[in-house]
């Protein structure tokens, strides 16, 4: 029996990083992220060139879904107004979103402002091991264009 060893051609890793709190507001469209789509609770906003879209970003209580972007995310205008330090002051804004204004500010009071999180890009996977029981036979395929479905924090 041939074992091939699959790797993922995404990366996981941590990152040091400003977490704010956004919700619906009145007449500001249906849920709306930047492009349209809806939002719900589970997705957050981004700076894509450091996070790419569909990334998982785990927190230590949930993970969300990196659906979003925003300019103060991009600027990372609450780090860098609120550091206390370099780390605090260079670190990425993460803006996750919640239903309510309720939820939203009951997290962010229960939680710190700078938190480590980790990030899961598409594709992202533990190294799984694929068998091919007729060694004859070709590898199996390990590069795909299939896109990963992350859903939702439950």
């Amino acid at each position: 029996m041939l074992l091939f060893a699959c790797y993922a051609f995404a990366s996981e890793h941590s990152a040091f990083a400003r977490i704010t709190v956004y919700w619906h507001r009145e007449g500001s469209g249906e849920h709306a992220s930047w492009n349209g789509a809806q939002l719900r609770d589970g997705h957050c906003a981004v700076d894509p060139k450091k996070i790419p879209y569909a990334s998982k970003v785990v927190f230590p209580d949930a993970a969300c879904v990196a659906v979003d972007s925003g300019p103060d995310v991009v600027n990372r205008k609450a780090a860098r107004s609120c550091g206390r330090n370099a780390a605090e002051r260079n670190a990425i804004v993460i803006d996750r979103f919640f239903d309510t204004k309720q939820e939203a500010l009951a997290w962010a009071k229960a939680h710190p402002h700078f938190m480590t999180v980790r990030i899961l890009t598409p594709g992202a996977k533990q190294g799984k091991v694929a068998t091919a029981e007729d060694p004859e036979s070709s590898p199996p395929n390990i590069a795909s264009d299939r896109r990963v479905d992350f859903g939702t924090a439950e």
